[in-house]
């Protein structure tokens, strides 16, 4: 494939994305409000705590998720048609295996902790255990499926995967106006609303794959030696899933065993509104990724890393662009958003956002392990890290510190991961000049460091400049926007990037005024 017919397939496929992304954050915002509405905050907490117990249980499958996934697009990279099945196959296999075993941890270890060592109501546990076992039985079917996912995304038919994320919410919505004419229990017929929502997506995707794709037609088969390649790189990333388990859903569990489910509520929004925002950057990175891993595959070394680096500092831009209009008005954005914003919630958001920024340069880069598959050392260091910051958690909480010391812990753990460790370690293996990574990470700072001066001076003199707030909530939002928008035009787009972008502009003018 030319440069530029891939280069045409990544921006397709990112305008697929974005399309569902624009739709699917909309609804999906406004059902989770409406959710929390008909839910309440302890019920909403519950079913948070116990996703977070049945995510615990799961966190094997990221690990072999990432190397099914790696591997499926690495053999669609050297068009070995007869090998794509059997890595498929391989892969389907071991996820059912897979899903086998995280059932029975489920059903041993989750239910004891469950009933144990979780703060739930004593007249609300009969409600979470059923919510529980739904959950399990949800994430088993999503781990044994895992490898139907991943051929769409190695196939790169982003349109599918747009159309699929867009029923996903509409069912969503259908689910929550069902709830509000609801006279049974809440939390327990969400639960089973939920699950059938899954279900039938399901459905969906597997008649999808059968139809597209031959290599996923069903075979017996466990190859030794593609189960030993998969086995062996998902080994290392095992560690490295165990330890964003625990960062992720360890943390919610850890802030039940603390504090109230409203704290936990409050940690859940902020991570929803900053998911919202990350997927601007995820769905671009979700469109690159699979060009970045083909070119490897197929010796295209300079080229791999000219993209990587490129969609990487576009990656933060885009994030930029829509986090600082988030952490200026995330008051009032959580005002309009929720009848009733729990406390702490915007602390957890403004700082999750700033995270994110580091986690964006940790996302990114580690895309060139991936594609050269040598992910060792990032599962011995990366993941060290975020060990290191849980017991850290632990002390602070044990010690009355506030709730809010976890996103600052947080916040710090993906500072060094994204800046330092991730540098280093494609440094080392994949062979990148340090002076293109210093690059990359220099036109990113001068470009936050040129967007954000105005923002933050309108921001702390907002009550004098703007005459109500939702003057005020629309003239920060946009001028900020802006700010970003000139800062990358003028100072991290280079001349050739600026023409190209241009040009696509005037050629869809010109198409849109001739039709």
């Amino acid at each position: 494939m030319s440069e530029f017919s891939s280069n045409k397939t990544i921006a397709k496929n990112t305008l697929f994305l974005y399309f569902r992304m624009m739709l699917t954050m909309c609804i999906g915002i406004y059902t989770s409000r409406l959710i929390l509405d008909v839910l309440g905050v302890d019920d909403y907490g519950i079913y948070q705590i116990v996703g977070g117990v049945v995510g615990m249980m799961a966190f094997l499958n990221g690990a072999l998720a990432t190397g099914s996934s790696r591997f499926l697009t690495f053999e669609l990279g050297k068009r070995e048609d007869s090998r794509i099945s059997e890595v498929f196959n391989t892969a389907f296999n071991l996820h059912i295996i897979l899903a086998l075993i995280i059932f029975l941890a489920a059903e041993s270890v989750g239910l004891w902790f469950l009933y144990n060592k979780l703060i739930i109501p004593p007249e609300r546990l009969g409600a979470a255990a059923y919510a529980y076992e739904l959950s399990v039985i949800s994430v088993c079917l999503s781990v044994a499926l895992v490898p139907f996912g991943a051929i769409v995304m190695s196939h790169e038919r982003m349109k599918f995967y747009a159309y699929m994320s867009i029923i996903d919410v509409c069912l969503k919505l259908g689910i929550v106006y069902l709830l509000i004419i609801n006279p049974w229990d809440n939390l327990v017929v969400y639960s089973t609303l939920f699950f059938l929502m899954q279900i039938v997506v399901t459905v969906i995707n597997l008649t999808y794959c059968k139809r597209n794709f031959a290599e996923t037609k069903y075979r017996r088969l466990i190859d030794k030696k593609i189960t030993k390649e998969i086995l062996g790189y998902s080994g290392w990333n095992l560690w490295a899933n165990t330890a964003i388990a625990l960062s992720a859903q360890g943390t919610v569990i850890m802030i039940n065993m603390f504090f109230s489910p409203a704290v936990v509520v409050a940690r859940s929004l902020a991570n929803q509104v900053n998911g919202a925002a990350s997927q601007f950057m995820g769905n671009f990175r979700a469109a690159c990724n699979p060009q970045i891993v083909k070119r490897y595959a197929a010796g295209e070394y300079e080229s791999s890393r000219e993209l990587l680096l490129s969609t990487t500092k576009y990656s933060y831009f885009l994030l930029l662009l829509l986090g600082l209009p988030i952490i200026l008005v995330s008051d009032k954005l959580l005002d309009i958003w929720l009848v009733e914003v729990p406390e702490y919630t915007g602390i957890f958001l403004r700082l999750t956002i700033i995270t994110s920024f580091f986690q964006c340069f940790d996302s990114s880069l580690y895309t060139a392990l991936y594609a050269k598959g040598q992910i060792r050392e990032n599962a011995l260091t990366s993941p060290m890290v975020l060990f290191l910051a849980f017991p850290v958690i632990y002390w602070l909480f044990r010690s009355g510190y506030s709730p809010v010391s976890l996103a600052w812990v947080i916040l710090v753990v993906y500072a060094i991961i994204g800046l330092i460790v991730k540098p280093i370690l494609i440094v080392k293996i994949v062979k990148y000049p340090l002076k293109v990574i210093l690059k990359m990470f220099w036109d990113c700072l001068i470009v936050t460091l040129v967007a954000v001066p105005i923002p933050i001076v309108l921001y702390y003199t907002r009550a004098q400049i703007f005459r109500n707030e939702w003057i005020e909530f629309f003239g920060l939002a946009g001028i900020s926007a802006l700010c970003v928008c000139a800062a990358c035009w003028f100072i991290g787009l280079d001349s050739v990037m600026r023409s190209k972008l241009l040009g696509m502009l005037y050629a869809r003018f010109h198409r849109t005024a001739t039709a």
